[in-house]
């Protein structure tokens, strides 16, 4: 398949063959499951999870892909191709079916954070997500408290899901290679999550504006939101900065001022 990747699409193909078996090995494919691939691009691991499979579900926005990808895979199983904007698409529409979702995707540098938490909104219908992401991202998706990339990111996808980097892949595996390391992460949607949240929308608001200005002290950064005492009666130290609290400190926050949250 012959197409010249747009940077506006962010598009950087993998060609790399052991890496595209690892991606596979991983996901551990199987007939009968409802997979989706997020940007199949050329189909590199299109092919592969339709061997496994027989079927697939295709999020793809660039129209001029959509032809060369059916033509590639005509042969290999029933592919359906969504052209739509994976940071809009509506995924619970796929799981009308009861079967839950399982996710795939070489997931666009520039876009991937928006993509993650858009599939936060769905992951009472995901099984499982397998992603490759700039190598940072997944860091930070995997940071533990105090550590210096630990952020909403972190928090956020950490609260909703079980998190695994699997493994590392440099640039010569895509053409055009990136200026990054890439790395690929399993993510599992929790059935019932470690911490219970009250308000997810506050939660997140909270989680949020604690991190918009990360150097500033929770007294000050939350200002807004919640005042020092009650900060101080969840059991947390107002002088803190956000990137001090665990996950359960920012669920009993977010628990216990749920309810006061100043109205626009």
């Amino acid at each position: 398949m012959t197409h010249k990747a747009k940077k506006r699409f962010g598009q950087n193909f993998l060609h790399d063959t052991s890496i595209i078996r690892q991606i596979i090995q991983s996901i551990r494919p199987k007939a009968g499951e409802h997979l989706i691939e997020i940007g199949p691009g050329q189909g590199a691991i299109t092919t592969e999870l339709l061997k496994a499979t027989g079927e697939l579900d295709a999020i793809e926005l660039d129209r001029d892909l959509i032809h060369p990808l059916a033509v590639a895979c005509a042969n290999l199983g029933k592919l359906n191709i969504i052209n739509s904007d994976a940071m809009k698409f509506d995924y619970a529409q796929l799981a009308e079916d009861g079967r839950p979702l399982r996710l795939i995707g070489n997931l666009p540098y520039n876009i991937s954070t928006p993509i993650l938490f858009h599939l936060l909104h769905y992951a009472t219908v995901i099984q499982d997500m397998h992603f490759m992401l700039q190598k940072e991202v997944v860091d930070r998706m995997a940071a533990a408290p105090g550590n210096k990339t630990y952020g909403r990111l972190s928090v956020m996808m950490q609260t909703w899901c079980e998190i695994e980097p699997l493994f590392d892949i440099g640039p010569g595996a895509f053409n055009p290679p990136p200026k990054v390391n890439s790395a690929i992460v399993r993510l599992i949607p929790y059935k019932t999550p470690p911490h219970q949240i009250d308000d997810a929308d506050h939660f997140s608001r909270l989680v949020t504006t604690a991190f918009a200005q990360r150097r500033k002290t929770l007294r000050n950064s939350l200002s807004k939101m919640v005042d020092a005492e009650q900060i101080t009666a969840a059991g947390i130290d107002p002088t803190l900065r956000a990137e001090r609290l665990s996950l359960a400190d920012f669920a009993r926050l977010s628990n216990q001022t749920c309810n006061t949250e100043p109205t626009a």
